[in-house]
């Protein structure tokens, strides 16, 4: 009995997502977003809601839509990473 040829093909597929985690004080958690938004765009709205002083508004719109808002004053640290290229493998014969 023969067994059709089947081969593996891996693709990548690159999204131009950048993943935020923002730490908020006196929290022993952080807030993590992925956006479609570019790391220049984020930098800048993080920039933006910090120099607005103490009423300042960090806004942020994750992958899914969703608006996440955090108090500028609130904000212990903020990291910025692109997301790594996702593998998708699938069968072809």
């Amino acid at each position: 009995m023969a067994y059709p040829r089947v081969e593996r093909v891996t693709a990548s597929v690159r999204e131009a997502a950048v993943e935020v985690k923002i730490g908020v004080q006196h929290s022993p958690r952080e807030l993590v977003i992925e956006s479609t938004e570019t790391a220049q765009d984020v930098e800048r709205a993080v920039a933006g809601a910090l120099d607005a002083g103490a009423g300042g508004l960090l806004t942020l719109v994750d992958d899914k839509g969703r608006r996440v808002i955090v108090p500028a004053a609130k904000i212990a640290y903020v990291e910025i990473a692109e997301t790594e290229s996702r593998r998708v493998g699938f069968v072809a014969s």
